[in-house]
């Protein structure tokens, strides 16, 4: 027989995982057109400038969101290497 508690555990991971795709795709959105408005989307520095800036915003969020299981008692799903 299937575990209930495993296989609920298991829907809300990939309806996170979805959700964050969804929230992933219109933030992409939303930066390729302010890049647009600021004229540096067609070119390549238009395409690095997107890259570093989605580089920053998910190393904020993941750092965030690690701190924020620490303090709840919980495991981050990464640890830096001077900290493990």
């Amino acid at each position: 027989m299937t575990n209930p508690r495993a296989m609920v555990q298991t829907m809300i991971s990939l309806a996170s995982a979805s959700l964050g795709l969804v929230a992933a795709l219109a933030w992409n959105e939303a930066i390729k057109a302010t890049l647009a408005k600021l004229g540096i989307s067609d070119d390549l520095a238009g395409l690095y400038t997107y890259a570093i800036l989605a580089t920053l915003v998910a190393v904020v969020v993941l750092a965030m969101l690690g701190r924020m299981a620490a303090k709840l008692g919980g495991q981050a799903a990464f640890e830096r290497e001077a900290e493990g």
